[in-house]
């Protein structure tokens, strides 16, 4: 939905209550901020435009759906400029981490400087429709000056590229977090070649974490996303160790049909039928990799 000035809002303004209650301490590990634009300007570069989605709106909507912690991963509409997500962590009390896009030139000062604010990730993104340039060469040196910090990658790109990503996925010298299952198509079922091929990638490294998240961007069905639970109930259950979840709010780019939140929210025992497995998936999984101090 766009305003007059034509800036997008790619989120329900009343997203349902959810039946699930998340277990205590459960980490939506994947969301974003978007501005406020007076504040922190989107890039020039962007290829959206969206209206304000700060810190307070993520906090609401947080507390609405019964999780304590956030992870914000810095969207593409602001480009390198980290501001908007360091914003966020700081006016969390502590229940934010982030991840952040970085410009390959940053200083290692600069590193340290997004580490203090609470990052402790970097993502690379090759979705084409998002970003112009994705330089390997340059992001595997970034992925090489992370390492003293303890960080990790998060890769973003969809399932038609999964052969000839490998190659780099291989030479990432710090742990690997694939967002949203490297977007494969559902509709093939948890044994399609695109699900095969994404275990493949998992078992080629103990240290390949995966986001099982976004049904309303994999599943072009829509609710109740029958063909998403069908194929990743599976994974959660053969990976449980390594599988993150997340809103992705405020859903940038879905702006034609509006995800309800809640309703999201719902799915997680769909694909996580024991409390053993949701326990793991919201708590112990997120808080290994961004609050490892806390455990």
């Amino acid at each position: 939905m766009k305003d007059e000035a034509g800036r997008i809002r790619s989120w329900t303004l009343d997203p349902s209550k959810p039946r699930y209650t998340p277990p205590p301490g459960a980490v939506d590990a994947h969301c974003h901020v978007f501005g406020p634009m007076a504040q922190f300007p989107f890039s020039p570069k962007a290829k959206y435009l969206p209206q304000d989605a700060g810190p307070d709106a993520l906090f609401a909507l947080r507390e609405r759906l019964g999780f304590a912690r956030n992870v914000i991963v810095q969207a593409s509409c602001h480009g390198t400029d980290n501001r908007a997500t360091l914003n966020g962590i700081a006016a969390s009390n502590g229940t934010c981490r982030g991840v952040a896009v970085v410009d390959p030139a940053i200083s290692d000062a600069g590193l340290d400087t997004l580490h203090e604010g609470g990052i402790r990730g970097v993502r690379f993104n090759f979705l084409k429709r998002l970003v112009d340039d994705a330089p390997k060469d340059k992001f595997l040196d970034i992925a090489r000056r992370i390492q003293r910090l303890g960080w990790h990658v998060v890769v973003y790109f969809e399932a038609d590229i999964l052969e000839e990503m490998k190659p780099f996925l291989a030479a990432i010298p710090v742990p690997v977090v694939i967002d949203h299952m490297g977007r494969p198509d559902v509709r093939q079922g948890p044994d399609g070649a695109d699900m095969a091929a994404f275990r493949a990638l998992l078992d080629s490294r103990d240290d390949i974490w995966t986001k099982v998240t976004c049904p309303d961007r994999l599943d072009p069905a829509g609710p109740p996303y029958a063909d998403f639970v069908r194929s990743v109930r599976p994974l959660v259950e053969a990976y449980p160790d390594r599988v993150l979840w997340g809103t992705d709010w405020p859903h940038p780019n879905m702006e034609e049909v509006l995800p309800d939140d809640g309703a999201l929210v719902d799915l997680i025992p769909a694909i996580a039928p024991t409390a053993e497995l949701q326990h793991k998936l919201l708590v112990d999984n997120p808080m290994r990799l961004y609050w490892p101090e806390a455990l």
